[in-house]
C-alpha cells in the first residue's frame, strides 16, 4: 500500500454532515404559484396572482408516504421560489397563500408538510430562493437582507426542526448578501441546520442538474460553483469538507408541474442510472417531482418513484456477504466462503469520521476453475459510498484492496450483491 498525499489534506466532517450523507436519497418538491401558471419560466416577468393558487386536494401525507415507501430519507420543499410567492402566510408580503382562496386564506402548506414529515419520520429541508423578482426592495441590498432574515425567522421558528436550508444561487450572480448576518440568524434559530451551497455552506451542489457526479468525487474541496448560470467556480478561503448533492428531475425539463410533459417521466432504468452516478459515487441524490394543481403528486410520477425504490431494494436489500464475512488481509479485506458464488456488485463505504483517505482501490477475484487471481475493477474514491458494478461473474474468493491512501483508511461497510439472478 503506497501513501501518496493528495493536493491538500482531508478536512474533518462534522457528525451532522456525515448524518446528511447517510440519508442518500431526497425528494425535491417544486410547488407554488407557478404550479397554477403552466408554461411560465424563471424570471420571465409574467404577472401571477395569488388568487389562482387553490390546491383543493392538497395532500402532504401523499407526498411523504410516497417518499417513505420509496426509501427516501428527506424532502426539500420550495417554500419560496424565484417568483417570490410564499407557501406560508408570511407577514412580510401579500404574495402568499394568505392572499389566496385556498382554505379561505387560512392555509399553510409549510405547516401541513412539516407535520406530515414528522409523522413519516422524514427530514425536512426548506428551499428559499435568495433571488426574488417580485420583491420591491430586492435591488436595495440592506433592505432586502432585512426581508430575507424576517422571512427566514418565520420559516425557522414556526415549523419544528428544519434540517436543511436549500439556498439556490440561480439569479443571485450579481447580487450582494450579508451572509455573515443571514447565516448567524439561521444557525441561531436552528443550530442543527445544514446550509446548501451559499453563505457558509455545509454541503454543496454537484455542479449540474443532470443527476451526474464526476469521478473522482472528493469530499474536501477548494472551490464552489454557485449556480447553473455561474461562469466559473469561486475559490474558498481554505479547503473544506463539503459533500455533494445531485439534483435532477423526474421529467425532462420542468421543475414545476406541467400538463405537457408526462411522456418524459423517466424509466426505472434511467433512474437507476442516476442512482449509480450519484449515490454510487458518494453523493446524495435529490430527485424532483412537481405536485400538480390539485396538490397531489401526479400518478405516473408516483408510480415510477415507487418502482425506483423497489428496484434499489431488489438490487441492494439482501447482500450475499457483508464486512463481518470478510477477513482483514495485507492491504485490504478478503471474502472466501466454502462454496463459489456469482456476484455483480461490490458496495463499499469508507469510515469518514477522521476524513477521507482512500485514493485508489481495486477488486480482484480468484477464478472458479483454477483459482487464478484476476483484477475485475479499479476505482478512485470510496468516500460515503462506492457502488462497483460489473458483469456477473463466478468466483472462489473476492478481495477489496486499498492501492493508494494518504493516511490510515478504514471501511465502514463492504457488501457483495448479485442482482442478475
Amino acid at each position: 500500500m503506497s501513501l501518496t498525499p493528495s493536493a491538500f489534506p482531508t478536512a474533518i466532517p462534522t457528525s451532522r454532515q456525515l448524518e446528511f450523507q447517510s440519508w442518500e436519497l431526497g425528494l425535491f418538491l417544486h410547488f407554488g404559484i407557478r404550479t397554477f401558471y403552466d408554461g411560465h419560466r424563471d424570471f420571465d416577468g409574467q404577472l401571477m396572482s395569488p388568487e389562482r393558487f387553490n390546491p383543493t386536494q392538497l395532500d402532504c401525507e401523499q407526498w411523504c408516504r410516497t417518499a417513505k415507501d420509496a426509501g427516501f430519507k428527506y424532502i426539500v420543499f420550495t417554500a419560496k421560489h424565484h417568483d417570490g410567492f410564499c407557501n406560508w402566510p408570511s407577514k412580510f408580503t401579500d404574495f402568499s397563500v394568505a392572499s389566496s382562496p385556498w382554505r379561505n386564506g387560512q392555509g399553510d402548506v409549510m405547516r401541513e408538510l412539516s407535520q406530515a414529515c414528522v409523522r413519516h419520520d422524514l427530514k425536512l429541508g426548506v428551499y428559499y430562493s435568495p433571488a426574488d423578482w417580485k420583491s420591491p426592495v430586492y435591488d436595495d441590498p440592506q433592505a432586502y437582507d432585512d426581508y430575507f432574515i424576517n422571512q427566514l425567522s418565520e420559516l425557522l421558528s414556526n415549523y419544528g426542526q428544519i434540517d436543511m436550508l436549500w439556498l439556490d444561487g440561480c439569479g443571485s450572480e450579481k447580487h450582494s448578501y450579508d451572509w455573515d448576518r443571514i447565516v448567524k440568524e439561521a444557525r441561531r434559530l436552528q443550530p442543527e441546520i445544514l446550509l446548501f451551497n451559499m453563505g457558509h455552506p455545509d454541503y454543496r451542489w454537484v455542479g449540474n442538474e443532470d443527476g451526474l457526479t464526476p469521478r473522482p468525487l472528493w469530499n474536501t474541496i477548494a472551490e464552489l460553483t454557485g449556480s447553473i448560470l455561474s461562469e466559473s467556480a469561486d475559490l474558498l478561503s481554505q479547503p473544506q469538507w463539503l459533500p455533494a448533492e445531485c439534483d435532477c428531475r423526474m421529467r425532462e425539463r420542468n421543475w414545476f408541474y406541467s400538463s405537457s410533459d408526462e411522456h418524459t417521466v423517466k424509466s426505472v432504468k434511467e433512474l437507476m442510472g442516476f442512482y449509480y452516478y450519484s449515490v454510487g459515487r458518494g453523493a446524495n441524490l435529490l430527485l424532483n417531482i412537481g405536485p400538480g394543481p390539485r396538490g397531489l403528486l401526479p400518478d405516473l410520477d408516483t408510480a415510477r418513484m415507487l418502482e425506483f425504490g423497489a428496484e434499489i431494494a431488489r438490487r441492494f436489500g439482501s447482500p450475499l456477504a457483508t464486512l463481518e464475512d470478510f477477513k482483514p488481509i495485507c492491504g485490504g479485506w478478503e471474502y472466501h466462503p466454502i462454496e463459489s458464488f456469482y456476484f455483480d456488485h461490490v458496495v463499499a463505504q469508507e469510515k469518514l469520521t477522521k476524513g477521507e483517505h482512500i485514493r485508489r482501490f481495486s477488486i480482484e477475484i480468484d477464478t472458479l476453475l483454477h483459482g487464478h487471481t484476476i483484477a475485475i475493477y479499479e476505482g478512485r474514491n470510496v468516500g460515503q459510498k462506492a457502488i462497483c458494478h460489473f458483469p456477473p461473474i463466478r468466483a472462489r474468493a473476492v478481495r477489496f484492496l486499498i492501492d493508494e491512501s494518504d493516511g490510515e483508511a478504514e471501511l465502514l461497510c463492504i457488501e457483495i450483491h448479485c442482482s442478475s439472478q
